[in-house]
């Protein structure tokens, strides 16, 4: 109750000017402990800032196959051999200082990503150049088709006037952000921060006028929250999740299978992982000693699903499964003995204390999960019970976001709950470049974004190069690097898959109209989900 009591001061403000319409949207990310202030879209510990403040060219729906609609850019196009990249901007766009949106910008954003390894996430490798005011050209060394939804879905345009100051823009953390959007940063303390509406925003002053960000204890927080009417949107387990409506009445909820859950293990010896993690038959013997059908009843009230060893979604990627799979799916029951014997062909003794170990050192591991995420906590116990079934010690390592993003990123952990996300459309090839390409992560101590996991496959990278210069069309050759991707990441298995989660949101449908609903996903409906939260702001208004 006292961190309900937090929000009294938000919720007094709700009330707009016009009639009394409240136009003040509450929202929990799931943010437990204080926000540290940091709005550089390209950070990996940024809190708020990417389609909210920042733009990108275009926005790309991930959960529905349909063109990508127009922000900053209006048009673009390939050249016959997929090489160039022409894009058409936005005229008449202004900055919120009131400076002029040109091509510079855009231009100046790429060549910044390019010099800043540790910024470029998407594994950009163009030469952006401004043909004018309002158009750009990217030229590749080689066809770039799957670069296209990144460089226009996924890179958050930053002003050159600003930033070309900036030092070292991969660590600042923009405390006073410009950006495009239709949003700008207001007030910001730890417990909460504010984003206020954009007068000038180019498609007109959204009607949703502030959008409340708040910090609480973790999810019972967030339920409890919920159920006093103090939040209107959060994106996370609530008790009896199938009976949103009758529980707290004025909200509803959606589910949508979209992200991987996985223990993440810094699974990289040569980058600088440590511990026994980092050998491969323990990540395997961890695999089947989950007892997944129990984590799924437990943890996730059984939103969650099936998942395939080869991270293509199992829902929406189905056709995309490898047929070359040892297992198209992952086993929703345990097989201790196969996992047993996995350690055991590997060189594991079991100790008189029922836990293997290997030249002297037992198979003991931390694996590191947010205070507060009740669900991923729960996950981790219950997950803690069956490995020790199996001879394999865990021990849950609960931290604040801030601590746990860090660590995550540096690579300072030996497992991690978290989930791999996709790319800005459908298609598996942008979840294999973030998570499983050598271009997007770093050594042990140095910023990974998103390979989190330190890994690198030859064989791998060479597939996601192939995939690059094919057009989305050229189904049968793409399936033939899908297939090399799926068959090494489920031998060495640096992200161990555990479930699709089934991402649940609960709104306040009484107080806002125009939510995305599963007949209308006009965006990901997850409030941590950037761009698409800049979505769903824009299209809210006060019901009635």
């Amino acid at each position: 109750m006292a961190a309900i009591a937090l929000l009294a001061t938000a919720c007094s403000q709700s009330s707009g000017s016009g009639g009394g319409k409240n136009d003040t949207l509450v929202v929990f990310t799931g943010q437990a402990g204080d926000y540290q202030a940091n709005f550089n879209p390209f950070s990996p510990t940024m809190v708020e800032g990417p389609g909210t403040i920042f733009e990108s060219l275009f926005y790309f729906n991930q959960v529905r196959d349909e063109p990508a609609k127009p922000l900053l850019g209006t048009e673009y196009s390939w050249n016959e051999d997929g090489t160039e990249l022409s894009i058409t901007l936005r005229e008449g766009v202004t900055w919120s200082d009131g400076e002029e949106f040109t091509a510079d910008d855009v231009v100046f954003t790429l060549d910044m990503i390019s010099r800043h390894k540790e910024m470029n996430g998407t594994g950009y490798k163009g030469e952006a150049e401004a043909v004018d005011d309002t158009h750009v050209k990217i030229t590749f060394d080689e066809p770039s088709y799957m670069d296209g939804p990144q460089i226009l879905g996924k890179i958050y345009i930053v002003p050159e006037h600003i930033w070309k100051d900036v030092e070292q823009p991969s660590k600042d953390t923009v405390r006073k952000p410009v950006g495009t959007g239709p949003y700008t940063l207001g007030d910001f303390k730890g417990q909460a921060f504010t984003l206020k509406a954009n007068p000038d925003y180019w498609d007109g002053e959204p009607a949703v006028k502030q959008v409340r960000y708040v910090a609480l204890s973790g999810n019972q927080a967030g339920a409890d929250a919920l159920a006093a009417g103090k939040i209107d949107w959060q994106t996370g387990p609530v008790p009896d999740i199938r009976n949103v409506e009758k529980n707290y009445p004025g909200y509803k909820a959606v589910t949508v299978p979209i992200n991987q859950t996985a223990l993440m293990t810094c699974a990289n010896p040569e980058l600088g992982c440590k511990g026994p993690q980092t050998d491969p038959a323990v990540r395997k013997a961890i695999y089947y000693a989950m007892d997944r059908t129990q984590l799924n009843s437990l943890a996730f009230q059984n939103t969650s699903s099936q998942i395939s060893p080869g991270f293509a979604l199992v829902e929406s990627n189905k056709e995309l499964v490898s047929a070359k799979l040892e297992e198209s799916l992952a086993p929703m029951r345990a097989d201790a003995a196969r996992a047993e014997r996995i350690l055991k062909d590997a060189g594991y003794t079991k100790g008189p204390d029922g836990v293997y170990a290997k030249g002297g050192r037992k198979l003991s591991l931390t694996v590191r999960v947010v205070s507060g995420w009740t669900d991923y906590i729960t996950a981790v116990d219950t997950l803690a019970e069956q490995l020790k079934k199996v001879g394999i010690k865990i021990t849950p390592q609960q931290s604040s976001w801030n601590e746990w993003s860090e660590a995550r990123g540096q690579g300072n952990y030996q497992l991690l709950i978290d989930s791999l996300y996709p790319g800005p459309s459908p298609d598996p090839f942008y979840t294999y470049s973030y998570f499983f390409g050598t271009e997007t992560t770093a050594e042990v101590g140095e910023a990974a974004n998103p390979n989190f996991s330190r890994y690198s496959n030859p064989k791998v990278d060479k597939a996601l190069q192939e995939l690059k210069k094919l057009a989305p069309e050229a189904t049968a050759q793409r399936r033939k690097q899908y297939d090399v991707i799926q068959t090494e990441i489920e031998r060495d298995m640096p992200y161990i898959p555990v479930l699709t989660g089934g991402t649940t949101s609960e709104y306040h449908a009484s107080k806002f109209e125009g939510w995305p609903t599963e007949y209308n996903l006009y965006a990901v409906p997850a409030v941590w989900s950037r761009p698409d939260q800049a979505q769903i702001y824009k299209a809210l208004k006060p019901a009635g």
